[in-house]
């Protein structure tokens, strides 16, 4: 097993009573992240909730912000632009973009989880432009190429 690394966190005002956000289980990869807010998201439509928190992720790191398995099965509820990257270098609040893509309206109330984080190191890439790429089996084959 691996040493964890240290995320300095600060929790907002309107957090105040909320618990920081945890692993549920010993073997759970993300960590539950709470609203800090209420609202109704309609059918079919989206909302951006608050959680109350802001993170100093160390350089080098990212943390992803995903949906929760329940939430899409049960009630239709995914993040929009899954996984959302949180950078090292923002400072402000952690907000959650949630899609409603059920029938009915979806109540978030605070406190209930909402989504789930994933502490994730980053590798960055340097581009270099050529004037052609390898040949390979694949070549130019794009969506649904390689199967049925």
């Amino acid at each position: 097993m691996f040493a964890p690394i240290t995320i300095a966190v600060k929790r907002l005002d309107h957090a105040s009573d909320l618990p920081l956000p945890g692993y549920e289980t010993s073997g759970s990869a993300g960590m539950d992240i709470r609203a800090a807010e209420a609202l109704t998201i309609a059918p079919h439509q989206r909302g951006l909730v608050g959680t109350g928190f802001a993170f100093a992720i160390p350089e080098g790191y990212e943390v992803q912000v995903r949906p929760r398995s329940g939430l899409a099965l049960k009630k239709g509820i995914s993040v929009l632009n899954t996984p959302g990257t949180i950078d090292s270098d923002y400072r402000g609040e952690i907000k959650v973009i949630l899609a409603n893509l059920g029938e009915e309206p979806f109540h978030v109330g605070v406190g209930d989880r909402i989504a789930q984080i994933v502490v994730a190191p980053v590798q960055r890439g340097n581009l270099l432009e050529v004037k052609d790429l390898d040949e390979t089996k694949r070549g130019t084959g794009g969506f649904g190429s390689t199967g049925v």
